[in-house]
């Protein structure tokens, strides 16, 4: 999985003029848990741009000023309501050998046969929970969609792999390719017409 560095340094205190001190500084109060005793950091909001504003999942690198650094994933994010600016982040410490529950996006490679005969591709399931040691995270679960005729599906029972633990029913529809609207309306149209001859 991607890696992203953020750079921060650490809080002395966390009280409510403090952490609106920051917040008018263009700094982001965050706390890191997992490992003891929650830490206190706050990093520039523009480190946050390419964490949070992407579709993509990642694992964070916490780089503080006094050389010590921590790797993390993002686990909540609070926004202001009428703003949308970041008011709090939270992120939790990785380690190497304890797995981690994480959403990551699905995304389709292969070309479905059923999409060329007019058929519609839907994503039913755009983002997956997975579950994996660090090393293990991928940056997507990949399906292969080169095999879907019009009525086909992809059940996640078929993505599971040793990687990775997938946190949903085998049953749950990830991908499927159903008829379109206008494939439907010439299949009926072609009915009717074959009655009538």
């Amino acid at each position: 999985m991607k890696s992203l560095t953020i750079k921060g340094s650490k809080r002395e205190s966390v009280g409510k003029s403090a952490t609106k001190a920051l917040r008018n500084a263009g700094r982001v109060p965050c706390v890191l848990y997992g490992g003891g005793d929650p830490m206190h950091f706050s990093a520039d909001e523009r480190e946050f741009k390419k964490l949070v504003y992407t579709p993509e999942t990642h694992t964070v690198v916490i780089e503080l000023k006094d050389g010590s650094t921590h790797e993390a994933i993002l686990q909540d994010i609070q926004f202001h309501p009428v703003t949308d600016k970041i008011l709090h982040v939270d992120f939790f410490r990785l380690f190497p050998d304890k797995e981690v529950t994480l959403t990551v996006p699905v995304k389709t490679t292969g070309v479905a046969p059923g999409v060329i005969k007019g058929g519609s591709l839907n994503l039913t399931m755009k983002k997956l929970k997975i579950k994996a040691i660090p090393a293990n995270l991928p940056d997507a679960v990949i399906v292969d969609i080169s095999k879907l005729d019009i009525g086909d599906k992809v059940y996640v029972s078929e993505l599971r792999n040793d990687q990775y633990k997938l946190m949903h029913p085998d049953n749950v529809v990830t991908v499927q390719v159903k008829m379109s609207r206008a494939a439907m309306k010439a299949a009926q149209e072609a009915k009717a017409a074959a009655k009538e001859a």
